[in-house]
């Protein structure tokens, strides 16, 4: 009788994920994994098993002092200093790209630069960002992305020792328009990212953050604001590893959902390694659902392997309108629609306001609006 086959164990920590540029060290995605259960494959299984255009893809970016955008081999050095690919989308990505779009920060005080990127067409495409901060600069990276896409991609943020670096995302596709995310953060000694996700727009969007503490006093502030109606599908998966000693993180990802349909997914690991004394770390999602029909699935994990912290914790939070609230407000002569707006503004500004940048969160509250006057349109 031959010995039987092994059991199955599965990875039992957010750390022991295989990790691989290659796309055949991934087996095909059935949506039975768990980091796959919820995310609509029909919409992007072209992405994770499909063949995918790595060609160069036009871009635009004001000009900003201190920072220096260009083109760069896949087979620089620089490449995967941040990490590397979790999944099989991610992995499909990084092995397909024949450019990496390189961001250097070298400059002191912040200098602020935005990277348009507006043509990437419809056809199923492969995409990689490298935002690298100097040791001891500061500046923001503002990442908006509009128009047609069927994009899978790779964001790999390394701040130097010292640093002080803002990345934000601006997903505002059109309406039928699939990105699959993933980004990859590398924080050095008492440095600092500060990395917000802003989601209002696509069929589907996935964008997935994976930061490492790996120097003593490194921190992160991670927020995330989504706003997703009839239809669409926004997931962001943020892990923060915290590899040494006094290391800091903050989690705060808020979203609303209105229309049938609506789907949003939030799941937050955090993991203090054996390594990690002095630790101060908190997550929290919370959810804000308008209408009927609408779904928000949120899940905190959180991992001690040492017992010498500051503090560690989490919270979630969904939720529909507080009819207190709304009475309040109608009471002191407030029509309801305007209680409405007023109610989500208020739940939505505390993450738009860790922007840092004016003009951008002067537009995000503008789009933040229209949202909810389009909303109220298809309720009336």
């Amino acid at each position: 009788m031959s010995p039987a086959a092994p059991a199955l164990v599965p990875v039992q920590t957010r750390s022991e994920r295989l990790a691989s540029a290659s796309v055949d060290d991934f087996a095909p995605v059935t949506g039975l994994e768990f980091e796959w259960k919820f995310v609509p494959l029909a919409a992007v299984k072209h992405l994770t098993d499909g063949a995918l255009d790595g060609s160069p893809t036009a871009f635009g970016y004001t000009e900003s002092a201190g920072t220096a955008v260009e083109w760069i081999d896949a087979s620089d050095a620089r490449v995967g200093s941040a990490g590397l690919p979790e999944d099989r989308a991610a992995a499909n990505a990084w092995s397909s790209v024949e450019k990496v779009l390189s961001i250097v920060v070298s400059g002191e005080p912040a200098e602020e630069l935005v990277v348009t990127r507006s043509h990437f067409g419809s056809a199923p495409r492969a995409a990689h960002v490298l935002v690298e901060a100097r040791p001891h600069s500061s500046g923001i990276v503002i990442l908006q992305q509009n128009g047609a896409a069927n994009l899978a991609e790779n964001v790999e943020i390394v701040v130097g020792d010292g640093a002080q670096l803002t990345v934000v995302t601006v997903q505002e596709w059109d309406d039928d328009a699939v990105h699959l995310s993933n980004h990859f953060a590398r924080v050095g000694r008492d440095a600092n990212l500060r990395h917000v996700i802003v989601s209002l727009g696509g069929r589907a969007v996935r964008v997935n953050p994976s930061v490492h503490l790996v120097e003593q006093g490194a921190s992160i502030d991670s927020f995330g604001l989504y706003f997703a109606d009839s239809g669409q599908y926004f997931e962001q998966r943020p892990y923060i590893d915290h590899q040494a000693a006094n290391t800091r993180s903050r989690v705060n990802y808020k979203g609303a959902l209105q229309g049938a349909g609506a789907h949003t997914v939030w799941v937050g690991d955090v993991l203090i390694g054996p390594h990690a004394d002095g630790t101060d770390s908190y997550e929290q999602n919370r959810n804000l659902v308008l209408s009927e029909g609408a779904r928000a699935d949120s899940i905190p994990n959180l991992e001690i392997e040492t017992g010498n912290i500051v503090g560690a914790g989490h919270a979630s939070s969904t939720g529909r309108f507080d009819d207190e609230q709304l009475f309040y407000l109608q009471s002191r002569g407030i029509t309801e629609e305007e209680a409405r707006r007023l109610v989500v503004r208020g739940f939505l500004a505390e993450i738009i306001q860790q922007i840092g940048s004016p003009a951008l969160e002067e537009r995000i509250s503008a789009a933040v609006e229209a949202e909810l006057v389009a909303a109220e349109g298809v309720r009336g």
